[in-house]
C-alpha cells in the first residue's frame, strides 16, 4: 500500500474542503450541470481516445501502481540475484525450482534456467515479457495523461455555457446565479480532477517506468549470467554498473 498517494489525495480535498466551509458552505460548491460537464466530457473524450478493452486495463494498472504497488529497489534486486547465483553454483540449476520470487519475469527466468533453456531462447522470452510490461504501463500513462488534459479543458467549456447562459437571460435576474456557478464551478472541478489525481498518477507511473525499465534490464541481464554460471561476486559487480555511483552501496554492505 502507497500511503503517500493516498495520504497525498486525502489532504489535498480536505484542505479544499476546509477552506469551503471556513469560507461558506459547501452546498453552494455542488452543482449537477457542472459535475455532468466536466467528469461525463472527460470520460467520454478518452473513450474516443482508447478501445475500451484498453480503458479497463491502465485504469487497473495505474490504481495498481498509485495506490497498492511498492517500488522496488534495484540494490535489493541485485541482492537477489546474486543470491540466485549462489544457490545455481552450489545446487545447479535444477536448485532454483524452489526459489521464489515477487517479480513474475525473474520467476519465469529461473524456470528457464531450471528446465536448461538456451541462452537465446531465455533472452528473447524475457525480453518480450518485458517489453508487454513496460508497454502496459505506458498505457496507463497515457490513459491518465488524457484525463488530466481532457478535465480542464471541458472545465473551460463549462465556463463557456455558464457565459453563454448568464449573457442570453441577463432580463432575468434569477437565472444569472445558476449560470455562473456553471461557469466558476466547472473549471474548479477540473483543475481539481487535474491536478489532485490524474496528473499526479502520471507522474506516479512514470517514476515506476523509469525504475520498471532499470529492473527489467537487470533482471535479464542477470538472468542470462546466472545461466552461463557467472560467479555472484561478478554478476552484482556487472550488475551495479547499471546504477550511479552513490546508490550502489548494497543494504548488506553498509551494515558491514
Amino acid at each position: 500500500m502507497d500511503l503517500a498517494t493516498i495520504i497525498g489525495i486525502i489532504s489535498a480535498f480536505v484542505a479544499v474542503i476546509a477552506s469551503i466551509i471556513y469560507g461558506g458552505s459547501l452546498i453552494q460548491f455542488f452543482d449537477t450541470p457542472s459535475f455532468l460537464i466536466v467528469f461525463g466530457g472527460s470520460c467520454a473524450a478518452t473513450m474516443v481516445r482508447f478501445p475500451l478493452q484498453d480503458i479497463s486495463n491502465a485504469i487497473k494498472v495505474g490504481s495498481r501502481i498509485a495506490f497498492t504497488q511498492n517500488k522496488v529497489d534495484p540494490r535489493d534486486l541485485i541482492d537477489e540475484l546474486a543470491h540466485l547465483a549462489d544457490v545455481s553454483r552450489r545446487e545447479g540449476p535444477l536448485g532454483l525450482e524452489k526459489i521464489s520470487s515477487d517479480d513474475p519475469n525473474l520467476l519465469k527466468g529461473i524456470q528457464y534456467i531450471a528446465d536448461g533453456y538456451d541462452y537465446a531462447v531465455i533472452r528473447d522470452n524475457m525480453e518480450r515479457e518485458r517489453d508487454l510490461y513496460l508497454m502496459r504501463l505506458t498505457e496507463g500513462r497515457r490513459f491518465y495523461k488524457s484525463m488530466g488534459d481532457a478535465a480542464p479543458a471541458f472545465g473551460m467549456i463549462g465556463t463557456l455555457i455558464g457565459l453563454v447562459n448568464m449573457l442570453a437571460t441577463m432580463d432575468d435576474p434569477a437565472t444569472i446565479g445558476p449560470s455562473m456557478a456553471i461557469a466558476l464551478l466547472t473549471t474548479l472541478y477540473g483543475a481539481l480532477v487535474a491536478n489532485i489525481i490524474c496528473l499526479p498518477i502520471v507522474d506516479k507511473l512514470d517514476a515506476k517506468l523509469d525504475v520498471e525499465e532499470l529492473n527489467q534490464t537487470l533482471i535479464i541481464d542477470g538472468t542470462l549470467q546466472i545461466r552461463e554460471g557467472k560467479s555472484p561476486s561478478l554478476i552484482r559487480e556487472m550488475l551495479l554498473a547499471y546504477i550511479p555511483d552513490h546508490n550502489r552501496e548494497l543494504p548488506n554492505e553498509s551494515a558491514a
